[in-house]
């Protein structure tokens, strides 16, 4: 595969991740949506770095990226578990508000 070819699946990921982001109101869907987004980002990294010589400090970058994604994923998790104890529900329209 190309460089362009590379580039166009990572924007699609990124797109699709977008759309989902927008488009959903369920808390583990919009979480899907952004490791989505993330996966597209990554691929692109990874693809510039490939076609500019190989050089490792693409990977490392990836590398940094994915931890700071398994965190994110650790803490929208966490989220997701208190809303649902204390408020029952897990659609974002009805977490909007910040009372009790």
């Amino acid at each position: 595969m190309t460089l362009p070819h590379l580039l166009q699946v990572a924007f699609a990921l990124i797109s699709i991740g977008l759309f989902g982001l927008l488009a959903r109101r369920h808390v583990i869907a919009v979480l899907l949506s952004i490791e989505l987004m993330f996966n597209g980002v990554n691929l692109a990294i990874l693809s510039v770095a490939w076609a500019y010589g190989g050089e490792p400090r693409g990977a490392v970058l990836v590398l940094f990226g994915i931890a700071i994604t398994v965190a994110e994923v650790a803490v929208g998790l966490a989220l997701f578990l208190l809303a649902r104890r204390v408020r029952g529900t897990v659609v974002l329209d009805d977490l909007s508000t910040l009372s009790g």
